[in-house]
């Protein structure tokens, strides 16, 4: 499926390889774009094996800051934007019009309408490396990928060996009374031979599609889930767990209350906090979680699970992960981590309950701090380790899906528009 790539070293000035880079898995890449550099690197890990020049999009026309993959490929395309311009060696970012592609004009200052405009030269080879679902950060300022250990992010489980016994003899070790034998019953050893040598059973073959993940805070649409989840397991028919508050829903939740009016005096919200810990208690479900975890793969959503953020009123930050080795037999994984600047608005605080997001941005270590502050369920822990793979990746943001999140992408992050 992953093409062994050889670049070779004619390309254009402001645009280089490193070396003459072997490339052996196309999902282990990642490009970073610099637009105060307006420069373009791809890292293979933390080694840089191609750099450009590129022009970022001009005043009026900004190109959006912050993480993206590719969605889609086209040789040549052209803009239904602005009057069918062509945009050879298309890579597109979003459904909404920002993409990489290959241009005329690349005088290494925003000139563009928004996408990230690349020489000829560059923009083939590029295309070349890549496959959709790589991932493209786009930053305000130059950002490098850094090797991250710690044990919030998932690896595989090692797995247990799972050996026959060869021959070997049979001892007592505390026999009933000297000289008598410890009996062991046994199965017709002429009919059942043992082997000779020890046998390592076959092990499951490691997935080879990666995820992409997204860990954010709980939205009104994730508390509707769990409402109308627990409430059907009650007895109170909400219909399909689908966080929107339709008819079903809403007659569930107004007979849940009716039969528990103490809890709710002075309650005039259809869905509250007040209910969220109800429901829950009633379940038996203790606390409800504030956060969530969300798993895609191939560009669909494959499941999502609750957990726990604790010091909800900090700042998370925008951090972004990308899982470059795994080994199996190990149990290790090898992550590397980059964190974003993302000034949240006074609005966007309120209405996420943060009170403080000076110390989680940039300053010291934002990225082991954010990882420190999560708890993930180990049932969840495990369903996602069977299926981590080399490429897969891991966004930590305090805003959530994003409006460019959608059918056909992986988790867009947006920090800057």
């Amino acid at each position: 499926m992953f093409s062994r790539l050889v670049f070779g070293l004619g390309l254009l000035s402001a645009t280089a390889l490193v070396h003459p880079a072997l490339a052996a898995d196309a999902r282990t890449l990642q490009i970073i774009v610099s637009k105060d550099k307006q420069s373009l690197a791809v890292y293979d890990g933390t080694e840089v094996v191609a750099t450009s020049k590129v022009s970022t999009g001009k005043d009026g026309h900004t190109t959006p800051s912050g993480i993206f993959s590719v969605l889609e490929k086209q040789k040549y395309h052209e803009s239904n934007l602005y009057s069918n311009a062509p945009m050879p060696f298309m890579q597109r970012l979003t459904w909404s019009g920002i993409a990489l592609h290959e241009s005329n004009s690349v005088p290494r200052y925003p000139a563009s309408h928004g996408c990230v405009r690349m020489p000829g030269v560059f923009a083939k080879k590029l295309y070349g490396m890549t496959e959709p679902g790589i991932p493209v950060i786009i930053s305000d300022g130059e950002v490098v990928p850094q090797p991250i250990d710690h044990p919030t992010l998932f690896h595989p489980e090692a797995p247990a060996p799972m050996l026959l016994l060869s021959d070997v003899e049979l001892r007592p070790s505390m026999p009933d009374s000297p000289g008598t034998p410890v009996q062991v019953a046994m199965n017709d050893t002429a009919a059942m031979p043992m082997p000779a040598a020890p046998i390592a059973m076959p092990q499951p073959k490691p997935p080879t599609e990666p995820i992409s993940m997204l860990i954010t805070r709980r939205t009104l649409r994730e508390t509707v889930i769990d409402i109308q989840t627990l409430l059907n397991q009650l007895g109170f028919p909400a219909g399909n767990p689908d966080g929107l508050l339709g008819p079903a829903t809403v007659e569930a939740i107004k007979a849940f209350k009716t039969l528990r009016p103490a809890e709710f005096t002075g309650d005039r919200s259809l869905v509250s906090e007040t209910l969220l810990k109800s429901v829950y208690a009633a379940t038996g479900k203790g606390e409800p979680p504030n956060g969530v975890i969300m798993v895609r793969q191939a560009f669909k959503p494959i499941f999502e699970a609750p957990l726990t953020i604790a010091d909800p009123g900090l700042a998370l930050g925008t951090h972004f992960f990308t899982l470059h080795a795994v080994d199996e037999k190990a149990g290790t994984a090898d992550w590397l981590g980059i964190t974003l600047q993302n000034n949240l608005s006074r609005e966007t605080m309120k209405r996420l309950g943060i009170t403080n997001q000076e110390s989680s941005i940039i300053s010291g270590r934002p990225i082991a701090r954010s990882l420190s502050r999560i708890t993930v369920p180990e049932e969840t822990r495990r369903r996602i380790e069977a299926l981590i793979a080399p490429g897969s990746t891991l966004t930590i943001s305090d805003t959530g899906l994003g409006r460019d999140t959608g059918e056909g992408t992986n988790f867009i992050t947006i920090t800057r528009g």
